[in-house]
């Protein structure tokens, strides 16, 4: 069955040479391959304004620069965010993005109260995140708290469903066979939707 995917680079650097980059279009592919329909946003390529106040984030209109993305994410059924993790945390770029495209009054109709129907129910997710240490010390040692908190405090507070993820660590220690690897994982990734 063929799915409609969003697929969030969150990288903030635009250069085509980020491995975040190469991960996202090897999942395009292998979605492509099955036939299911993708579109891209490239959080590093936007111009992103910072809200400065819980008013600017209730009230006023959501920068043009945004609308496709806020309109990919409601077309989608599935969303993939990948991202690096600086600071232990997602990078401020891919924050501010999703403060943007995720808050009240806009396509999203987001309501401060948690019982009401959620407006991204019945899409599902997968989270990337890529780091420079080993995936299992994030996990374990660290409690991935970057991680959790983005499918709890973001994707599942607006209906997401489930929220898959995949840690890729000691990325600038990968030989090519090991990130060629990552590659076709992601891939197979894209053909199941999943």
């Amino acid at each position: 069955m063929s799915k409609k995917i969003a697929i969030i680079v969150g990288h903030p650097d635009p250069a085509p040479e980020r491995y975040c980059r190469a991960l996202a279009n090897a999942y395009a592919e292998g979605a492509a391959e099955a036939s299911h329909e993708v579109r891209r946003i490239d959080v590093g390529t936007l111009d992103i304004p910072m809200l400065k106040s819980q008013m600017e984030w209730k009230s006023s209109p959501l920068p043009l620069s945004l609308i496709d993305a806020q309109q990919a994410l409601l077309w989608a059924d599935h969303i993939v965010i990948i991202y690096p993790l600086w600071l232990g945390d997602v990078p401020a770029k891919l924050k501010a993005f999703l403060e943007q495209v995720l808050r009240p009054g806009d396509a999203l109709s987001l309501t401060a109260k948690p019982f009401d129907r959620k407006p991204l129910s019945g899409k599902s997710a997968r989270v990337v995140v890529t780091m420079g240490m080993p995936a299992l010390l994030y996990r374990w040692g660290f409690g991935a708290h970057s991680l959790k908190s983005l499918k709890r405090n973001v994707l599942w507070f607006v209906g997401v469903k489930p929220i898959r993820d995949s840690v890729v660590g000691m990325i600038e220690a990968k030989n090519p066979n090991q990130r060629f690897r990552w590659l076709e994982r992601m891939r197979e990734l894209g053909r199941q939707a999943c």
